[in-house]
């Protein structure tokens, strides 16, 4: 074994705890680089595997009815390859064990042979059989959440008839990766499914002989897909098409789409964080150890090492902390790779979603952790480098000291010694005391972002389910239904109280954009459905004018003021210039809103609603929702309890342990910034504590010196790390400032609370150490220590 090879080992023998806390940090940052870039790669080749194999369309359009002879017509447009007519139509379920009425969404497919598009993945049972209207496959999601097996049977209100539904499959579909209704945001596998039945089977339930009210298509490679959407519009508009759209504004799409997009975000930043403050540590650790092997450095370079050799010394021992901790962090990595993509599986369902590590992943693991370590040594090589023998033989020049502010002031007089020691010894290191300060303010900014999701999440149900939403129930009809249906409802067994509203699809038009989104009317007197603005006031709808969501505003490039074109895209299709009167801040979806007489008139039509917000008695829930079940009108019922419900199943489940994991590695941080700072301290003040020992002062005197210092330097970074916190949830929140849906930026008191607890936790458990070995400081041995 070479000489240096041995120092080497001695080196890191020496700075043991030191060496670890750097490799801890790196394991952090690798770990969540091989774990987000995995889950990304996984993700994308399963998605893209599946969108193959199950021929997923490129464009979907619906109509009210249309006659399947425009099929060939829509076949013949230039870029489309493959043309697919459906029935698609919502009912309403009753489903075994569940008390609330169910919504399912019926598609076709053909009894005899594949669907051309969006083909099915058997997962249990059989295909549907001709002859038999009554069999079904149910998607996997609605199955399990509901513990149906083929075999079982449901009921079903199919146009206003009740039919029993025999299950004969279990499948699943590239329509539904992520199966959700659409204007929810989160999924409610228990009472929402998807339900394949035979194509002869619904013809004749909803009177479609020979017609469809769905078509998907798939393009050839190159076609120009905005062209072929106005083409298959001005086909359909006879018909009652609700306008067509490209595979980036499919819900189950848009949603997987967004999910992917936030891993090869989270890929960047968070690595980044974690591996900037290794690079930090690595600096600590080496620049003190080239102070104190100044005549090492020299008597090497005098037995002829070069000054290469000595830098690539001082780099490997970098590179041993940092190797080490990729290692660790590749294997941890891995792990937490394979757990987050079977988590992925719960919530998104694909036929498989095989977790795969690319080679790339691991070259870009160890490749930023050489950089990492590189960037940390640098400055420490150079110095090792740039040291002549003869200088590197003397001892540092001492530095030059001068009179601060606190030998000018009359405080001094007030001020214990030991205290007097503390402030000069910061006062007069000022470049490290900042580099200290910085380490922790980022451990203190990565608890921080950890707990951010938390409260972002919070402010978001409770706007969104007690200020917004304060219905109890949602009732949507089949169709648009006069005042009559109303006086049904509030007829009903627990109905306190019903507001009306109308919906309808249209296009907002402004400028060179346009929108796609639903405008919902709702009638004065309502309390049930509330818009409000940043700051919690009401929106009130004017009598004529729109008030859109922010977001849609922001995305037409609209101000107040500003004339909106509105296309309705059902019945005659009006189209008016309406006036935008207002906008109104909500975190879900992004939507329009008008006064509902403003609405009927646009329509050219009397009080007409398209559903209802009901407040219900608790007491009488559950005879009201078997009363909705068999009701014919009705479409389907939403309830604001089983969203709730379902994102405490779902999101909050996977938010816990996304958010778990954070918030340990930033611990980890906060454990290794804070322990090396004391650590560093102690050597670099070994003599002159030992001295003051000398002189008379008490191990606690001493004690308290250092550990002092280190609480002055963290109380001076946790300001500094709430406001780089808060800058990061910043972006975050500006990178999940979406269509679907908003992450708000608030902080509470909690998540400050929360990370300052962990900082202190991390410097009492340092200091101990610290202590610990101050109460074993060889005086003789140190005092005998050359400068």
């Amino acid at each position: 074994m070479k000489a240096l090879d041995r120092k080497l080992i001695r080196d890191v023998r020496h700075l043991s705890g030191q060496v670890i806390a750097v490799a801890l940090v790196v394991a952090c940052g690798i770990a969540t680089l091989v774990t987000m870039v995995s889950a990304y790669h996984s993700m994308n080749a399963s998605l893209d595997a599946y969108y193959r194999q199950a021929r997923f369309a490129d464009v979907f359009a619906s109509a009210r009815r249309a006659p399947r002879t425009l099929l060939a017509r829509i076949g013949r447009i230039p870029g489309v390859a493959v043309v697919q007519g459906r029935i698609v139509e919502d009912v309403t379920l009753d489903v075994p064990g569940l008390d609330e009425p169910a919504t399912g969404r019926l598609v076709s497919i053909p009894e005899q042979g594949r669907p051309a598009l969006n083909d099915l993945f058997l997962r249990e049972g059989r295909w549907v059989e001709p002859n038999r209207p009554d069999e079904a496959i149910v998607s996997e999601a609605f199955a399990v959440a509901n513990s149906l097996r083929p075999g079982d049977r449901l009921g079903a209100v199919i146009n206003g008839r009740w039919r029993d539904v025999s299950v004969v499959g279990i499948g699943l579909s590239p329509e539904f990766v992520y199966e959700i209704k659409l204007g929810d945001v989160f999924p409610d596998n228990r009472r929402f499914g998807v339900i394949w039945m035979g194509e002869k089977a619904l013809e004749g339930a909803f009177d479609m002989d020979g017609a469809f009210n769905s078509v998907v298509l798939s393009l050839t490679h190159g076609a120009r897909e905005p062209e072929i959407l106005d083409r298959i519009d001005s086909l359909l508009e006879p018909w009652g098409g609700a306008g067509a759209h490209g595979r980036e504004e499919q819900i189950s799409h848009r949603f997987i789409s967004d999910e992917i997009k936030g891993l090869r975000v989270n890929a960047v930043i968070l690595p980044s964080i974690f591996l900037g403050v290794a690079a930090f540590l690595i600096h600590l650790v080496l620049s003190r150890l080239v102070q104190t092997q100044r005549d090492q450095i020299a008597v090497l370079k005098a037995f002829g090492y070069g000054s290469s050799r000595v830098g690539l010394h001082y780099l490997e021992m970098a590179m041993v902390s940092v190797l080490a901790g990729a290692a660790a962090g590749i294997a941890g990595g891995v792990w937490l790779g394979i757990q987050l993509t079977a988590l992925y599986q719960d919530f998104f369902h694909f036929p498989v979603l095989r977790y795969e590590l690319h080679p790339s992943v691991l070259a870009i693991a160890i490749a930023v952790s050489a950089a990492a370590a590189a960037a940390g040594a640098i400055s420490s090589v150079s110095a090792a480098i740039a040291l002549p023998p003869a200088e590197a033989m003397r001892p540092e020049a001492p530095p030059r000291f001068q009179r601060g502010l606190l030998d000018r002031v009359v405080i001094q007089r007030w001020v214990t010694p030991a205290t007097r020691i503390i402030i000069r010894n910061l006062s007069r290191r000022r470049w490290k005391a900042f580099l200290s300060i910085l380490g922790v303010a980022m451990a203190v900014s990565i608890l921080i972002v950890g707990r951010y999701s938390f409260d972002a999440l919070d402010y978001l149900m409770r706007i969104q389910f007690s200020v917004i939403q304060r219905e109890d129930v949602m009732v949507p009809f089949f169709v648009p239904r006069g005042s009559e249906a109303i006086h049904e409802l509030a007829a009903l067994p627990g109905v306190l109280r019903v507001e009306p509203f109308r919906t309808v699809p249209v296009r907002l038009v402004y400028g060179h954009r346009d929108r796609r989104t639903a405008l919902t009317g709702i009638y004065p007197g309502g309390e049930l459905r509330r818009l409000i603005d940043a700051e919690e006031r009401t929106v009130v709808l004017p009598p004529d004018g729109l008030v859109l969501s922010r977001k849609l505003a922001e995305l037409l490039g609209a101000r107040i003021g500003d004339t909106i074109t509105v296309e309705v895209l059902e019945e005659s299709r009006p189209t008016e210039q309406i006036l935008l009167a207002g906008t109104f801040d909500d975190l879900i979806g992004v939507s329009a809103y008008i006064d509902g007489r403003a609405l009927n008139d646009l329509l050219g039509e009397g009080h007409t609603v398209s559903g209802a917000w009901l407040d219900v008695d608790p007491l009488h829930a559950d005879e009201l929702y078997r009363q909705l079940k068999r009701m014919p009108l009705v479409a389907g019922v939403s309830s604001r309890d089983a969203m709730l419900q379902s994102f405490q199943e779902t999101i909050a489940q996977s938010l816990n342990v996304s958010t778990f994991m954070m918030i340990i590695f930033a611990s980890v941080i906060a454990m290794g910034v804070v322990y090396n700072g004391a650590r560093i301290a102690l050597s670099e003040r070994g003599r002159e504590l030992a001295s003051l020992r000398v002189l008379g002062f008490t191990r606690r005197e001493v004690g308290l010196m250092l550990v002092g210092e280190q609480a002055i330097l963290i109380a001076a970074a946790l300001p500094v790390g709430f406001g780089i916190g808060w800058g990061l949830c910043w972006l975050i929140s500006k990178a999940y400032d979406t269509e679907l849906y908003r992450f708000p930026l608030i902080l509470t008191s909690k998540t400050f609370g929360f990370a300052t607890l962990v900082i202190l936790i991390a410097a009492i458990l340092s200091s101990l150490i610290v202590l610990r070995r101050i109460s074993r400081l060889d005086l003789i041995g140190v005092l005998k220590t050359r400068e």
